[in-house]
């Protein structure tokens, strides 16, 4: 018998019909003589549409407030979930974050989960029951409603599998695993039997969407075994998140390519450039809650430099005003920002032992005529910023170029 943290997406539960099939799969592992633990997320489109009738009222919705409506999604389909499995003689209770008391930050709309009450869950598997707990969300010290961002449910499904040691946290989405990179854009891309939290952790915060990046995190610290799967698949076997030694030696140099629409570019131009001037100007830019991804700084002449970054879209106004204020501040001459922008990245644990692959990527979009803005690199991951009326065909050539339609 074993303890299992299942987490579904909007997709699985869209319907009356889907969570229908989502309480026969979870009764499935019951009837095996598992512990169940699921994680739900709100019915497809309903963050969305809660989200819009809060901007109906107010462009800027108060943090809090707006925590208060949008976390609503996920207590209704928790309850349904409880009353489906109920009606199939299957033993369930739901919980909110709160009523679970999965305590977190009280930084609203983008909380993060400081530690987790799993008495009550505990008690409750071992009388029988399948516990149901909404993701997205949790309280703070004063009991105050949070919510965790974007995709927040992932965080919460295996924040719960690390709190409880579960033996396996499976994601259902709508996809059956990781692939080597967006099938809708390469048809020819493959799902990965395995692959690493190191890749993973990449190819999330590089803007592939099958996993929220922060529930990659705690899987990775804490060794929580992670599996991708479809919910509307039944013999799937999906694709394991797994430790690097467990990889074959022979693995491809490359295992996916990801990319990210959702980037603006901000330069500041003419800034001193002397120490303490990066800080000046980021400093409070993240002060703002502000996400900063790359960053680039080009000396000049007189003692001047610019300054380049990049944020999400989203950020950009934001940014901007904070900037405004800090130009006078630091004397610099103007600020210019760009939003026609995307980012592309090449993901491997290969590229520690083969050199070239920078070069190569470049070469590739050089030879389709495809201008490199700004580059970031670590161990195993080149990113560059491009057009994004060139992401797709980056994509195509890249995936193409590193053998990524071939079985390794």
């Amino acid at each position: 018998m074993a303890l299992i943290v299942q987490k579904y997406g909007g997709t699985s539960v869209g319907s009356t019909d889907r969570i229908k099939n989502v309480a026969r799969k979870v009764a499935k592992f019951h009837e095996q003589g598992h512990q169940v633990v699921v994680v739900v997320s709100a019915m497809s489109g309903e963050t969305n549409r809660l989200i819009a009738l809060a901007k109906e009222l107010t462009p800027n919705p108060d943090p809090r407030e707006l925590d208060v409506v949008v976390s609503t999604g996920e207590q209704v389909t928790i309850g349904l979930l409880a009353m489906a499995l109920q009606a199939a003689g299957i033993p369930a209770k739901s919980y909110t974050g709160g009523q679970v008391k999965i305590l977190t930050d009280d930084a609203y709309t983008k909380a993060r989960i400081l530690d987790i009450d799993d008495a009550a869950m505990r008690q409750n598997l071992s009388e029988g029951k399948i516990v149901i707990v909404a993701g997205f969300q949790g309280v703070d010290a004063d009991g105050n409603i949070t919510t965790l961002g974007r995709g927040g449910s992932d965080t919460t499904g295996v924040a719960l599998a690390a709190a409880l040691k579960a033996d396996e946290c499976q994601i259902y989405t709508d996809v059956d695993g990781v692939y080597t990179t967006d099938p809708r854009i390469v048809p020819e891309a493959r799902k990965l039997d395995t692959i690493t939290f190191e890749e993973m952790l990449e190819m999330a915060s590089l803007g592939s969407k099958v996993l929220q990046i922060r529930s990659v995190e705690f899987a990775g610290k804490y060794k929580v075994k992670l599996r991708v799967l479809s919910s509307f698949e039944e013999e799937s076997q999906g694709t394991l998140i797994t430790v690097e030694e467990n990889r074959n030696m022979e693995q491809p140099v490359i295992s996916g390519i990801a990319f990210n629409r959702d980037e603006a570019k901000i330069t500041i131009l003419g800034v001193p450039d002397q120490p303490g001037i990066a800080y000046q100007i980021l400093g409070p830019v993240a002060d703002a809650n502000i996400d900063i991804d790359m960053i680039i700084q080009n000396s000049g002449r007189d003692g001047l430099a610019d300054f380049s970054f990049t944020v999400g879209r989203g950020d950009l106004d934001k940014t901007i005003n904070v900037l405004d204020r800090v130009k006078a501040v630091i004397n610099a001459k103007s600020i210019e920002s760009d939003k026609s922008l995307c980012k592309v990245s090449i993901v491997g644990v290969g590229m520690r032992s083969h050199p070239g692959v920078a070069a190569k990527m470049f070469r590739t979009l050089s030879e389709e005529g495809i201008n490199i803005r700004m580059i970031s690199t670590s161990e195993i991951k080149i990113s560059v910023v491009i057009e994004e009326k060139y992401l797709e065909l980056a994509v195509r050539v890249l995936h193409k170029a590193f053998n990524l339609d071939s079985a390794a």
